[in-house]
């Protein structure tokens, strides 16, 4: 019997070029679990006739083929129209959301980025929102909202600018949505462009005020160009997180939401789960993560040739 060698003897040891690949391994393969393999099986429901008469045994369900797309894209249809409508309300908020939640968290990270007495207090207060769990944020918004109880009707009514508005009916309830989304999301983009901002050399602003730079042209032609990076995931990040946002408007509405405050998200969730049409809410799923990918793919394109040009 012959010993082994010491070469035979040495354990299987992964190449640099595998050893990438198989640490990525475990999170690849729990990403497919739980949203590839959902995501498929959507798919596959929107070319299902799936109605509730299916609902038990959807598997078995008609074949539709592309008409559920159909139906979702002819504008000049009742349920394409609808679509058209949250689609533009969709936009419209995720539009304004994103602007005045980064023009908000670029004041603030602008503002505290000199040291001066309380600035470790205003910065754990401004984290207070997104610290928050959403039931709770909107919650209070909620009531703050309210026609006959509400603070902002009070504090108005005491100042002699009206009361008794209605901001959860009607086009008020737009604005109502715009402003709980922005007080739950613009810490977050302070939080990132504060950290963005602790990155830049501080020789450079000190190069800039010896040069005789005052603050408005030290913001614009030292602190935006550096923040071009951080921008660049930041405003992508919002927006997708903004346009898929279903939390804050069904949390804020319940289920008898408004028609200017008609998310695309919620329009998907009437569609699928009040209509018990989830054929045709699984292609409208569909459609929004073709437009989101097409979008994303543009964004990320266009900024970065931007950079590079720079």
């Amino acid at each position: 019997m012959t010993t082994p060698t010491r070469t035979e003897r040495r354990k299987w040891t992964p190449s640099r070029r595998a050893l990438p690949y198989l640490l990525l391994a475990p999170a690849l393969v729990f990403e497919l679990l739980v949203h590839l393999v959902p995501m498929l099986g959507g798919l596959w429901m929107s070319l299902l006739e799936l109605t509730q008469f299916h609902v038990r045994n959807w598997v078995r369900a008609p074949f539709a083929g592309l008409d559920n797309y159909r139906f979702a894209i002819d504008f000049n249809g009742a349920v394409g129209a609808e679509l058209l409508h949250s689609f533009l309300i969709t936009c419209a908020f995720a539009v304004l959301t994103v602007a005045i939640s980064w023009a908000l968290g670029m004041f603030a990270a602008t503002l505290l980025q000199r040291s001066f007495p309380g600035r470790a207090v205003l910065r754990a207060l401004f984290l207070v929102p997104y610290a928050l769990p959403v039931y709770t944020a909107v919650l209070i918004w909620k009531f703050m909202l309210d026609r006959s109880d509400g603070m902002v009707n009070t504090v108005l009514a005491d100042l002699g600018l009206g009361g008794g508005t209605f901001w959860l009916l009607g086009d008020n309830a737009f604005f109502s949505l715009v402003i709980t989304a922005v007080w739950r999301l613009w810490p977050f983009a302070f939080l990132a462009l504060m950290a963005g901002m602790q990155s830049i050399p501080s020789d450079v602003q000190e190069s800039a005020t010896v040069d005789g730079a005052g603050p408005w042209q030290q913001f614009r032609s030292i602190t935006v160009p550096m923040l071009r990076p951080v921008n660049q995931v930041l405003v992508l990040v919002l927006f997708l997180w903004t346009f898929n946002d279903f939390n804050v408007a069904y949390l804020l509405f319940d289920k008898s939401v408004p028609g200017a405050a008609n998310l695309l998200s919620i329009h998907i969730y009437s569609s699928s789960f009040l209509t018990w049409n989830f054929g045709l809410g699984s292609a409208m799923s569909a459609l929004l993560l073709l437009f989101l990918l097409v979008v994303t793919a543009g964004y990320l394109a266009f900024t970065s040739r931007r950079m590079k040009d720079v």
